[in-house]
C-alpha cells in the first residue's frame, strides 16, 4: 500500500509505492568506466593538480600516501577570486569565490568503503577533518558540502574512489531553511529535530540497522532512495571536527558496517554519499543560529543507493518515488549483518 510520507529534515513530501518496484528495466547494475591512465592511482601523482595535503604512509614497501587531496581540475568556485558583488537591476551575483578539492580515499583503484579496512576509513574522515578545519580559517567561506559520487548513475565521472569538498561563500537555500525550522523547532521543544528523528528511531525499532557508540545507522521514515541510510551521533555533534578520536573510530565501524550490507543486499551498487554539517563560519544569513548549533544541530551522513533513474514526476515536482519501504529496507539489511 502507497504512502506519502513527510521528511522532517527536508520538509519534502516523499511518495512510498511499494507496487512500482515490479516495472520492467528498474534495476541498474554498477558499471566500470574504461580507464587508459588513471590521475588517481599511486604513481601518477602528476596527472593531477598540485597537492593540497596528503597522509603520508609510513610502510615503505606500501604506498607512499594514504589518503591524497588536490584541487578539482575542473572546479566549481575558485578561492583565488576577489570577494564583490554585481547588480543589474533585480538581478544579483556575487564572485564565484571558494574551495572545490578532491579527496582521493586511498591508492586502491577498485576498493569502495565495503572494501577499506577500519584504518583506511579514519585516515579517510582524519583527512576531511583536517581539510575542513583549514577552511574555516578563511573567513569568506561560510558553508561547507562534502559528498562522494560512486558510478556513472550517481554522477561520478571517475572510477577511482573520491570524495569532493566544495566550500562556499554563501548559504545554500536548502541548508538556511533546516537552520531556521530547527531553530523553531528548538525554541518551541528544547530539542533538535535530528534529536528527536532519531529518538523516535530508536522508539520505533523497526528501521535501525546498527548502532555503534555514539552513532546509529538507520533507515529514514521518509527515505526517498530503496535502501537509503542515514547515520547521525546520539547526541548532539554539529560538525565532524567535534568528534573526539573514539568517536572517529565509531564512526569508521559504523560507515564500514553499513556499506558491508549494503552492498551484500546489492552488490557493487552506484550511490552518492554527503554529510550535513554546522556552517564553517559566521555570516549574515546564518548569524541568527550560529549560537545555537552546540545545542541544537547534530552532523548527519546520508548514504543514497542509486539503483534507478529518475522520472518526470520527480523532477516536475521535486517529490521522489521510492519503491522499497524504509522498513522492508532494514529488514533486509539487518539479516545481513549476521
Amino acid at each position: 500500500m502507497s504512502e506519502i510520507r513527510l521528511d522532517r529534515m527536508s520538509n519534502q513530501y516523499v511518495l512510498i509505492a511499494p507496487e512500482r518496484l515490479h516495472r520492467p528495466n528498474l534495476g541498474s547494475v554498477y558499471q566500470k568506466k574504461r580507464e587508459v591512465t588513471c590521475p588517481f592511482c599511486e604513481g601518477n601523482e602528476a596527472l593531477t593538480p598540485k597537492e593540497i595535503f596528503s597522509l603520508k604512509s609510513s610502510d615503505s614497501r606500501g604506498a607512499s600516501w594514504k589518503t591524497r587531496v588536490v584541487p578539482n581540475l575542473y572546479k566549481a568556485v575558485q578561492i583565488e577570486l576577489e570577494q564583490h558583488s554585481k547588480i543589474e537591476g533585480i538581478f544579483e551575483s556575487i564572485a564565484g569565490v571558494g574551495a572545490h578539492e578532491i579527496l582521493i580515499d586511498s591508492p586502491c583503484h577498485d576498493c569502495d568503503m565495503s572494501d577499506l579496512d577500519l584504518p583506511n576509513i579514519e585516515d579517510w574522515l582524519r583527512t576531511l577533518i583536517i581539510r575542513s578545519d583549514d577552511l574555516h580559517k578563511d573567513a569568506r567561506l561560510v558553508s561547507l558540502s562534502i559528498f562522494k559520487n560512486f558510478g556513472l548513475n550517481a554522477g561520478a565521472t571517475q572510477d577511482h574512489p573520491h570524495t569532493q569538498i566544495l566550500a562556499l561563500p554563501i548559504m545554500p537555500k536548502n541548508e538556511i531553511s533546516f537552520l531556521q525550522r530547527n531553530l523553531e523547532y528548538y525554541r518551541a521543544h528544547g530539542r533538535g529535530i535530528i534529536e528527536d528523528i532519531v529518538q523516535n528511531e530508536f522508539n520505533a525499532k523497526s528501521r535501525i540497522i546498527d548502532t555503534v557508540g555514539s552513532f546509529v545507522a538507520y533507515c529514514p521514515y521518509a527515505s526517498a532512495y530503496p535502501f537509503e541510510v542515514m547515520i547521525a551521533p546520539t547526541k548532539n555533534i554539529s560538525t565532524l571536527k567535534l568528534c573526539s578520536r573514539k568517536e572517529v573510530v565509531d564512526l569508521s565501524v559504523i560507515l564500514k558496517n553499513v556499506f558491508t550490507m549494503l552492498q551484500s543486499q546489492l552488490g557493487r551498487f552506484d550511490y552518492n554519499m554527503y554529510f550535513h554539517i554546522a556552517p564553517l563560519n559566521e555570516n549574515f544569513e546564518n548569524e541568527l543560529y550560529m549560537p545555537y548549533m552546540d545545542k541544537n544541530y547534530r552532523f548527519n551522513i546520508r548514504i543514497t543507493p542509486r539503483i534507478y533513474r529518475l522520472g518526470g514526476f520527480e523532477v516536475a515536482t521535486g517529490m521522489l518515488i521510492n519503491s522499497v519501504s524504509p522498513e522492508e529496507s532494514a529488514e533486509l539489511l539487518r539479516g545481513m549483518s549476521h
